[in-house]
């Protein structure tokens, strides 16, 4: 008996979800929406860092970035403590607008 044979096959109703391989249509222009939002994430929040320690001048961190200074904060602290929480929200905000539009092209309301 081979491999193939003995395992169940799957309900024509399958629901199993993979998020590398999503299904066309709804689920796949979710994980499009996903990956978008959370590699925007990743850039900003990452990407930054990299570039406070790519820009600095001495080992202990001083450089362009530090010097620049924005309402009276130093500029890499207000990215920090003020931006990245915005931009956050900003992302929470558009992935609901997103996944809002999509429900309704691919789930309209009877």
């Amino acid at each position: 008996m081979s491999s193939r044979e003995s395992q169940p096959q799957p309900p024509a109703d399958d629901y199993r979800v993979n998020f590398f391989r999503p299904r066309p249509g709804y689920m796949r222009q979710k994980v499009f929406y996903i990956w978008v939002l959370l590699t925007s994430w990743a850039v900003f929040t990452f990407g930054f860092q990299l570039m406070l320690s790519w820009t600095s001048r001495t080992p202990e961190g001083e450089g362009f970035i530090t010097d620049l200074s924005l309402f009276g904060f130093p500029f890499h602290f207000w990215y920090s403590g003020h931006f990245l929480i915005v931009w956050f929200i900003v992302l929470c905000f558009l992935f609901n607008t997103f996944i809002d539009r999509l429900t309704h092209i691919y789930r309209p309301r009877k």
